[in-house]
Order: structure tokens, then sequence, then C-alpha cells
């Protein structure tokens, strides 16, 4: 496999452990599969940025596939309420995080590799008003479908570490990737509201209806 890491210097050697516990998987070497948007990273303050490119090894690996059918949309939101540290205090939105954590967390750290959504501010937005339940399970997943984001590859134990091996890296100028990244964030925006105004359904499932009928990650109702 090929990754890419977006920042601001070369990396050769990613360091384990690395980054801030309060990233969206918690400490870990972020990475995605997609180049061009490794660029709109590492232009993401609107300054030149640097692309590093990888060579990975997964085969014998644990992996964590976050958007797989085994694991949906809450378990994301699950992992997101652990590690992130803003949410609505003395809310329905802190009770559903408690929630979440209770009864949908998979922990990251039993993994050597994790898959998932990158949750910036337009899908963080997103999963706010979930659990403030101004929108639907249904309309959340089609948000995070339609916001074409990117999903990012997260290296988190030692063995994952030592499968990595640097190739090369390449310039990213801002005048074209810093302007990329925000119109896509500007399309997932729009993408979103363009969903959140669709008709509701009678079987449309909101956070509440998930803490008040005691859903639980099995529970057929929420595939």
């Amino acid at each position: 496999m090929r990754f890419f890491h977006g920042t601001d210097h070369i990396i050769e050697v990613p360091v384990y452990r690395g980054g801030k516990r309060c990233n969206d998987y918690g400490y870990g070497f972020y990475t995605t599969e997609d180049c061009e948007i490794a660029k709109e990273w590492a232009c993401g303050r609107n300054r030149d940025g640097i692309v590093n490119a990888y060579e990975f090894d997964p085969s014998g690996l644990e992996v964590l596939y976050l958007n797989s059918p085994e694991y949906g949309i809450l378990t994301w939101l699950a992992i997101l309420a652990h590690y992130r540290s803003y949410w609505q205090k003395a809310s329905i939105a802190e009770e559903a995080k408690e929630y979440l954590e209770k009864y949908f967390f998979v922990d990251p750290e039993q993994y050597d590799v994790v898959i998932g959504y990158r949750a910036d501010d337009s899908y963080f937005s997103f999963a706010q008003d979930f659990v403030s339940n101004a929108i639907s399970l249904r309309k959340l997943s089609r948000s995070m479908r339609l916001g074409k984001l990117g999903e990012q590859v997260v290296l988190k134990s030692e063995r994952a570490h030592e499968r990595i091996r640097f190739v090369d890296f390449e310039e990213a100028g801002a005048g074209e990737y810093y302007s990329r990244k925000i119109n896509r964030d500007l399309e997932a925006r729009r993408s979103y509201r363009e969903t959140k105004l669709s008709l509701e359904s009678l079987e449309d499932i909101y956070m509440l209806d998930i803490m008040r009928e005691g859903m639980k990650a099995d529970d057929p109702r929420l595939r």
C-alpha cells in the first residue's frame, strides 16, 4: 500500500505515539491513500506544505475499518466522543456522548491500524448536530458519504510503524491546494444543508430514540 502524509516538513521516520491524544483516533501517525487530499491537508493553514510518500505492508496486522457494515457511523461517533475534547456541556449532547461511549465504543488502542472518516470542521459539526437531535441517523450517514472529505489511515502500534518506509516527498503549493481544501469543505456543507432540508421519514431514528429505546450496537434498527 502507498500512504501520504501532508505537513510542513519532511518526515522520514514517523514517531510512534506521535501527534496529540485529542486527535480523531488518539495518538498515531495520520495518513491517507489519496495524494491530492494529503496536499490539501499540507496547506491547511494557507502556507505551502510537504507531502511525504510511504510504502506500507499491512499483512498480518489488526485493522479497524470503521466504515465497514460491522461497525457503522455510531462507532465512529463513539470514538470521536472519546478523544475529542469539545462537546456541549450540561446538555443532551453531553448525555449522548456518554451513551455512545458506553454502548458503541471500540478501543482503537487494541488495533495496529485504524481507517475511518477525518473529523475536520464540517464533519465534526455534522456529528454535533446528530448528538443534539438536530438531524436523524439516516441524514448523518448520508451527509458523511456525500461530503467526500476522505478517509484517513492511522498507524497506532509499534508493529504498524515498523512496516512503513519513506519513499519520497513532494511540495504542495498553498495557492492551489488551500483553495481546494476550502472548496471541498464548502461542498460538504452544501450537501449537508440539502440533506438536512430533505423530507423526514417516519422511520428516521434520532439520538434521543436510541437512548430512550436502549439501542445497542447490534440493534437491527440501526443497520
